[in-house]
């Protein structure tokens, strides 16, 4: 019988097991099957006494031999790092205000941030396509400002007044909508501060700009780093923001994904893309991860 603590800790790695683990397996599985129409070869079979075990590890050899996929891939990764590196600079001062609000005030302030989650995903999605296309008043204002020149000289737009089917447009997408997912950590994490530490930096002759970076900055590191998983690892693997929002300038694994399973009907190259794709995020955040122990148990 397992004891209160044990069950507990045991139900959500069952969740976890079944719910990912199971389905990333079975992912494995097809990208390195054969298939036939429409069903796959069995990866074990037994014929005169003899198991076989066949593994196709063509389409992952395929991965590094066509450019295309490399430049989807990195391309996934600079856009996640532009949106994560965004809502952290939106999020982050927008967080500290909230934290040092009036109680009063910060339920207020906490449903401004969880708002548009009561919207559909898409429907928000689209409202911006109405938004940036040529009348709608946020690209009137751009154009207006003269901020689409300074646009098209970083080379974010194709050409000046041409603000939709651009990096532009798919970052302030990706921006606009995983902006909460910032927001929420870093609240989290600032709102539980031990304000005294502030209080013995004034003391001690610090100003406030010296003090946010040497006290405030440091003690967030954990909301940071939160806040800065949950917007990247989605982005990479973003598919409706970029179909809606993007363009042929922006083509992102998620797009590519598609086209591999329901253009091209090629389940098993598509299997080994998503593959690629979970390892690339995995690993780096598994070695951060271990580093991070590291680090806090030379602290101890």
């Amino acid at each position: 019988m397992l004891s209160g603590r044990a069950l507990v800790i045991a139900v959500p790695f069952a969740f976890l097991l079944v719910f990912f683990l199971f389905p990333f397996f079975i992912v494995g599985k097809i990208s390195v099957s054969e298939m036939e129409t429409v069903s796959f070869k069995d990866l074990l079979s037994w014929s005169d006494g003899v198991v076989t075990l066949a593994l196709r590890f063509s389409n992952y050899a395929f991965i590094t031999e066509d450019p295309l996929y490399f430049k989807t891939y990195l391309a996934s990764l600079q856009y996640a790092l532009a949106t994560t590196l965004l809502c952290l600079f939106i999020g982050y001062p927008f967080a500290y205000f909230m934290a040092r609000a009036r109680p009063t005030l910060q339920p207020a302030l906490l449903m401004l941030v969880m708002l548009p989650f009561w919207t559909s995903f898409l429907l928000r999605v689209y409202a911006w396509r109405g938004l940036l296309t040529e009348g709608g008043w946020v690209a009137d204002l751009i154009i207006g400002s003269g901020l689409d020149q300074l646009l098209y000289s970083f080379g974010l737009i194709a050409a000046p007044a041409k603000l939709m089917h651009t990096p532009f447009s798919l970052v302030l997408g990706m921006t606009y909508t995983y902006l909460p997912f910032m927001i929420l950590p870093l609240y989290g994490n600032l709102a539980k501060l031990d304000l005294r530490l502030l209080e013995a930096a004034a003391d001690l002759g610090a100003t406030p700009w010296v003090a946010f970076w040497k006290i405030t900055v440091p003690l967030s590191k954990a909301g940071i780093i939160a806040g800065s998983m949950l917007v990247f690892i989605p982005c990479v693997g973003e598919f409706v923001i970029p179909e809606l929002l993007g363009g042929p300038e922006t083509l992102m694994i998620g797009r590519v994904l598609w086209d591999e399973f329901f253009s091209n009907n090629d389940w098993p190259m598509a299997s080994s893309v998503a593959v690629v794709m979970v390892l690339l995020i995995i690993v780096p955040v598994a070695i951060f991860n271990k580093y991070q122990a590291e680090a806090q148990e030379r602290i101890k």
